[in-house]
């Protein structure tokens, strides 16, 4: 890598850590009511103590404090550094793969990913997924209409429902198989991958938490026929369906000489 692409990834890592300091601020705030609309500044949520400027800086803040208030020596949650250097990664991982080529399609990509990762532990940790969040997807899925048209439109549309419907109709007959957020992510997710992105998605989704929900059975932390949240294993499948959803259903046509 040339001295020039260096200097241009380091600063999409730069941004991506900013934009993951935002993502906190939106996971932190968005299920408490009111609170994201707040002003008031990030404070301790242990001693209530407003955070100052100077311990705000993305990651490197928490190293330097050791993961403890300033203030009161409480445990800072390693969630917060996570939660940035994930996003940063996330945002240099789309530039590498959408930016170099399709500029406007990476700003796309970058902000559905992060919105992807703030569900994610916002479902984790409430079992609930707002439906603000749900919106930011769909605003991102109609500007793909323009900047991604290798999906046609009829695709987006069938992929609205293609896998939303199914599980509106499960549960209503099972009550409580999944939530009404999982189904509407799905249905945005959909309209943003087409229908077999979607597809493609929700099977990703399915291995990623079947192999969870094993695990916790297995490890006894849960018994079998009790709930579980699915939408961090939404968010992952929609997320590589993303990225790399027409190599793998490529490779798997191929791979099974469907055509």
């Amino acid at each position: 890598m040339d001295v020039e692409k260096f200097i241009i990834f380091t600063l999409i890592f730069i941004i991506g850590i900013c934009v993951g300091s935002f993502m906190n601020v939106v996971i932190s705030r968005l299920p408490v009511k009111g609170a994201f609309l707040s002003k008031k500044r990030s404070e301790c949520p242990a001693c209530h103590q407003q955070i100052r400027w100077y311990d705000l800086i993305p990651i490197i803040s928490w190293i330097i404090l050791k993961g403890r208030c300033r203030s009161c020596g409480e445990k800072i949650s390693p969630l917060y550094p996570l939660v940035e250097l994930t996003t940063a990664l996330l945002t240099v991982a789309a530039f590498w793969r959408f930016g170099l080529t399709h500029s406007y399609y990476f700003i796309i990509v970058f902000g559905v990913t992060a919105v992807l990762l703030a569900i994610s532990v916002i479902d984790f940790q409430t079992t609930e997924i707002p439906d603000s969040l749900i919106i930011a997807i769909g605003v991102f899925a109609i500007a793909a209409i323009w900047f991604n048209p290798d999906v046609s439109l009829l695709s987006r549309f069938i992929g609205f429902f293609a896998i939303s419907l199914p599980l509106l109709i499960i549960a209503v007959i099972v009550a409580g198989a999944f939530g009404g957020g999982d189904i509407k992510l799905m249905a945005a997710c959909g309209f943003l991958l087409g229908w077999q992105g979607a597809l493609l998605a929700f099977f990703i989704a399915i291995m990623i938490g079947g192999s969870y929900a094993l695990f916790l059975m297995i490890s006894g932390k849960r018994k079998r026929g009790e709930h579980i949240v699915f939408g961090p294993a939404l968010c992952s499948g929609a997320a590589i369906s993303l990225f790399y959803g027409n190599e793998i259903i490529s490779w798997y046509l191929g791979a099974f000489m469907i055509y």
